[in-house]
């Protein structure tokens, strides 16, 4: 079985910070990092997504946290489509005639530039071995079709040489007439599918599914069961406790998983207060086999 490594998909939250979960004197942003890894040994830099990563921060994160850690890093906004306004971009990338952004849509050059500076920032993860994976996680709108796949076949050159992981929002791509293909078209593009639990019933569930597409990762993001999902607040859509029966329910198909790949992500997103953290601490236990 390959490895499995079990984390929450931020260490910097807000309320995780105001949870108690950190102790005294390692509330710095050093003392944070260094304790998480004291305790878990991935985690999602979901920040990546809302703003450009910084090389100095990567290159801080590799000195914080020790041999085989891992951090998973959510891509940029305007790489994946998503509405991304004008102030989240570097300042000097706001006026440099590069074009405008419409509707969260960027000119060619605007997105080379971009691309560019993701790569340089995220660079000293890779070069140490501690970049688990980029994750490009795709709007609801992004659904099955040719649009799509030439979309992530783009993706896939660009990002040529990097650990690439992908999570569908539109449930079209996981229904049971289109799941083969959707296995067949990541797997032929290099790319780790991630799986998802979430609540079930709802018009944009996603299927409690633990792919595996590519034989050096496999990830499964835990984003909670709120029935809040896709119309209330964030905080709504996350506010989620996993008690220990939902989690060993998920067990034998994560070490199904675990079987067919080199190493396994698993993520909690139920990011209020300690819950994802907690849920993970659960999960780690609850996988890890038995000393003999």
């Amino acid at each position: 079985m390959g490895d499995v490594l079990v984390g929450a998909c931020s260490w910097t939250d807000r309320q995780l910070l105001g949870s108690g979960w950190y102790p005294g004197g390692r509330r710095d942003a050093e003392g944070r990092l260094r304790h998480y890894a004291s305790r878990l040994p991935v985690v999602e830099v979901d920040s990546g997504y809302y703003a450009l990563p910084s090389r100095r921060n990567s290159e801080l994160w590799v000195e914080r946290t020790p041999e085989g850690f891992r951090f998973d890093v959510k891509a940029f906004s305007l790489l994946t489509g998503h509405p991304t306004r004008a102030e989240a971009l570097p300042a000097d990338l706001r006026g440099a005639g590069l074009g405008p952004l419409r509707r969260g849509r960027a000119s060619e050059g605007l997105l080379d530039e971009v691309w560019g500076r993701f790569a340089e920032a995220v660079e000293p993860l890779r070069k140490a071995g501690r970049l688990g994976t980029v994750l490009f996680q795709f709007p609801p709108w992004f659904a099955p079709g040719a649009p799509a796949e030439a979309t992530l076949e783009a993706c896939a050159l660009r990002a040529e040489g990097w650990p690439l992981a992908v999570e569908f929002r539109h449930p079209g791509w996981w229904e049971p007439q289109r799941a083969d293909a959707t296995h067949a078209l990541l797997s032929g593009l290099g790319m780790s599918a991630v799986g998802t639990d979430m609540a079930q019933g709802m018009p944009a569930s996603l299927p409690p599914i633990a792919p595996v597409t590519r034989p050096g990762l496999a990830v499964v993001r835990f984003h909670g069961r709120s029935t809040a999902w896709g119309s209330g607040s964030k905080e709504d859509r996350f506010r989620y406790d996993y008690d220990v029966a939902e989690l060993a329910a998920r067990v034998p198909r994560l070490r199904r998983a675990a079987g067919r790949t080199d190493e396994l992500h698993v993520l909690f997103n139920n990011c209020c207060a300690d819950a994802a953290v907690r849920a993970a601490e659960t999960m780690r236990g609850l996988l890890t086999p038995p000393r003999r």
